[in-house]
């Protein structure tokens, strides 16, 4: 049996997109020059809100408009952006797809559906996926604690939580957290995933904004190497382990988002101690800095490679 190198299901059907690889909107990082390069390669490249710079983000989506003619989406970030009029925002930019998260699917689900945006939320436990549900959206992004950036306090592992949420939903899922490469896709794909997102891969991405010093730590960490902070309180945070992060990991009567830091300092400066480097366990399994054309391509690539390698095995003859 051939495997045809070719993708196609609700999660591509839905987005308009070639292969179902969404980059996660990383505050000020996932703008036009990462997301664009996203999109140009065939994949779902998303712009960020959590930043809260809604006049840098309405300019980020204009050049996105003049990079790239392939599809594009915007996340909302409800604990960062309290905008009342975020949904108009969202839906004037004239995008198609959107992801919600860091706060209630109620809030903002039918809004954007009325107004013909495609609408994923983004889940950390069956309880959230579920209320998604009932609230409408058209699929989830279920993210497991392995994940960078906030997490739920009481974070569940991407291996536990996919296959759970699948067996308690028929919407389209993308799987995010613990996801570089093809082989992992497939792996999502086998637990009831139709796409995955990346976040810290397309961090250390050559068109990454961010400065080299946080590639390079990307590059040279272990898969210990990060830490999981506020675990008592809220939100969590998934980072790369520095001086910064490890006293924040062991102050437990401190909330360290409080101290968070000059974030543009360390994205922007390299300062790795200015700020919480917000990273996935899966920097221990990223050893270069790569084109995002080039991620994207080895992704497509390697996912039809194991497929077919695992239907050769493993298939009755």
């Amino acid at each position: 049996m051939s495997i045809p190198g070719k993708f196609d299901n609700r999660v591509t059907r839905l987005l308009g997109v070639e292969i179902p690889v969404v980059q996660a909107p990383m505050g000020w990082i996932a703008r036009s020059q990462l997301a664009s390069a996203v999109s140009n390669a065939g994949a779902m490249g998303i712009i960020e809100t959590s930043s809260g710079e809604l006049d840098a983000i309405r300019h980020e989506i204009q050049k996105m408009h003049e990079l790239t003619t392939k599809p594009f989406g915007v996340n909302i970030a409800q604990a960062f952006v309290r905008d009342p009029n975020i949904v108009r925002f969202v839906i004037d930019q004239g995008v198609k797809f959107v992801t919600t998260s860091a706060g209630s699917p109620e809030r903002y689900t039918s809004e954007l559906k009325k107004g013909g945006l495609t609408v994923f939320h983004v889940v950390p436990s069956l309880k959230a996926a579920l209320k998604a549900v009932e609230c409408g959206v058209d699929g989830l992004v279920v993210e497991g604690g392995e994940g960078g950036g906030f997490k739920n306090p009481r974070e569940v592992a991407t291996m536990v939580l996919l296959p759970l949420v699948r067996s308690r939903v028929t919407v389209p899922i993308i799987a995010a957290g613990g996801f570089v490469d093809g082989a992992s896709m497939a792996a999502a794909f086998a637990l009831g995933a139709e796409g995955v997102q990346l976040g810290t891969r397309m961090v250390s991405a050559s068109e990454s904004p961010v400065h080299q010093n946080w590639k390079d730590a990307i590059v040279r960490a272990d898969e210990t190497d990060t830490v999981f902070l506020n675990r008592f309180h809220s939100p969590a945070l998934r980072a790369l382990r520095t001086a910064r992060s490890t006293r924040l990991e062991r102050d437990l009567d401190t909330n360290a988002f409080g101290q968070f830091g000059s974030a543009k300092d360390l994205y922007f400066g390299g300062d790795m101690e200015a700020a919480i480097a917000l990273t996935g366990q899966v920097c221990g399994r990223i050893d270069s800095v790569k084109p995002v054309r080039q991620i994207v391509e080895e992704i497509r690539a390697e996912f039809f490679a194991v497929v077919e390698e695992l239907h050769r095995k493993y298939a009755p003859a």
